[in-house]
């Protein structure tokens, strides 16, 4: 059975009396997770989706990017956790694996190796992105995908238009794959469509907004390509080499993820000037002219299990829908359809969990019907953004030919106490631990001015910095005995 069911010939004659209807734009990750924060407030929830979703851990046409390494940090699984108990038992169960951070993170900062510390600070999920959203939409929509529970997934469809005006929205306007429209009443609307939203536009039809924006875009290129993991394996770290924002080249940086099925996901990147190339032949010798080619050693001669996956769509874009003049009653965006970042950073996932469980909390408080309810989930929503979207941009302006720009002296200010609070944090466990706290989405970016993380700082590094990678002796043995793996 798929888990997508056809949208009712008319969708306002099957409305049982007196219920709750809300209305969700969009069945990916967002979506789903917007589902399950209204299933206590709302008897009746319609999900519109232009795909058709599928039954597994399999492709969709509109998450192309699902083929590159996507990383979800533990704030954002905490938030998961709150909306969906047992996604996270259910995520390991699947194939995924929990990582401990620092211990089984193997990383070269733009300031050096850091310290693989034994006392773990955060955590992160590590699976490919199709494995990920097939928890959780098996958990929100049930075995039998996508009708029942009061939910109805609506494939092959769009919303083209909101209904009501300024002061507030009732309901969409949808149009099917075949060119057929219907309105839909509905008492809230979330959209959660992703990059692709069209709600500035949709606000503008109703005489609200306006919505003020920021493009920062660094011309970033990633290139994905998967590789069977060597035998003995199984427990291996996530390795990531970053690029330096601030040393005048294009950024280029590469992460390999151990995933399920015995597979290594491997993505390079590189912004404008330096982007990896298309082919398989340019693969390698792309991660070998990075900082440190220890992912070039660890990859050359594994037997590659797809070929090299493109994706161009990479720019950080954020709506500040929190300062809109005028915000309609009912109506909420979550996810990608705010703020999109950089991929590099692993953000967008975590926040789009933890603007859903801020809607959630808002409805437990106050209902459906409370007054500025919308209005408050935006400025919550906003609240999650701004750290990652700060932790994108404000490395991104640097890079050459970086849009968006160029950086203030604010920005360089900020630019200069985080590259030594990097360099400390690769000999100080405690400024480690602050520093994680934020990139791992628990603590606000203010923490990282606070006076514990600002003296420790200063203060500089409790050791020396690493000459090399800190494998460990089994993971040394790995690169020793596979064969064709270079040390």
């Amino acid at each position: 059975m798929t888990e997508t069911d056809t949208f009712p010939a008319s969708a306002t004659a099957v409305r049982a009396a007196g219920a709750v209807r809300a209305v969700v734009v969009g069945g990916g990750l967002a979506g789903m997770l917007a589902v399950a924060a209204l299933r206590e407030a709302a008897g009746e929830i319609l999900v519109v989706e232009p795909d058709e979703l599928p039954a597994g851990a399999a492709p969709r046409r509109g998450l192309p990017q699902a083929d590159h390494v996507h990383l979800l940090w533990s704030g954002g699984v905490d938030a998961a956790e709150s909306l969906l108990p047992g996604v996270t038992d259910a995520w390991l169960a699947a194939g995924a694996r929990r990582i401990p951070v620092p211990t089984d993170v193997l990383a070269l900062s733009s300031q050096g190796w850091m310290r693989r510390w034994e006392r773990d600070s955060h955590y992160l999920i590590a699976c490919s992105r199709d494995l990920l959203d097939a928890v959780v939409r098996r958990r929100v929509l049930g075995p039998g995908g996508g009708h029942g529970g009061g939910v109805t997934v609506v494939g092959g469809a769009r919303v083209v238009g909101l209904l009501g005006d300024a002061r507030r929205v009732t309901g969409v306007v949808v149009r099917h794959n075949d060119g057929s429209e219907e309105k839909v009443e509905a008492d809230f609307v979330v959209d959660a469509s992703g990059r692709s939203s069209r709600t500035p536009r949709h606000l503008a039809e109703l005489g609200a907004g306006p919505v003020p924006e920021r493009v920062v875009d660094a011309g970033l290129v990633y290139a994905s390509r998967r590789f069977r993991a060597p035998a003995g394996a199984g427990r291996f770290p996530v390795v990531s080499v970053s690029a330096d924002a601030r040393c005048g080249r294009p950024g280029q940086s590469a992460n390999l993820l151990p995933i399920e099925n015995g597979q290594w996901l491997v993505t390079a990147s590189g912004t404008r000037g330096g982007e990896p190339g298309r082919t398989a032949e340019e693969f390698e010798p792309f991660l070998r002219s990075l900082r440190h080619p220890i992912i070039a050693d660890l990859t050359a001669d594994l037997e590659p299990l797809s070929g090299v996956t493109v994706n161009r769509s990479t720019r950080n874009l954020r709506h500040y829908y929190e300062k809109a003049r005028i915000w309609p009653e009912r109506f909420v965006v979550l996810g990608d359809a705010v703020a999109v970042y950089n991929p590099l950073y692993g953000h967008g996932m975590a926040v789009a969990a933890q603007g859903a469980a801020a809607l959630r909390g808002r409805l437990a408080a106050g209902g459906i019907t409370a007054p500025r309810l919308a209005r408050r989930v935006q400025r919550d929503v906003a609240r999650h953004v701004t750290p990652a979207w700060s932790m994108a941009t404000g490395q991104d302006v640097f890079y050459p030919g970086a849009t968006g720009g160029p950086p203030g002296s604010v920005d360089r200010l900020a630019a200069r106490y985080t590259d030594r609070m990097l360099r400390t944090a690769a000999g100080s466990y405690l400024v480690m631990r602050k520093f994680t706290d934020v990139t791992a989405l628990h603590a606000p970016l203010h923490r990282l001015m606070g006076p514990t993380a600002v003296l420790g700082t200063a203060l500089g590094p409790r050791r020396p910095p690493l000459s090399g990678p800190p494998l460990t002796p089994g993971e040394r043995a790995l690169l020793r005995d596979t064969p064709g793996v270079r040390r």
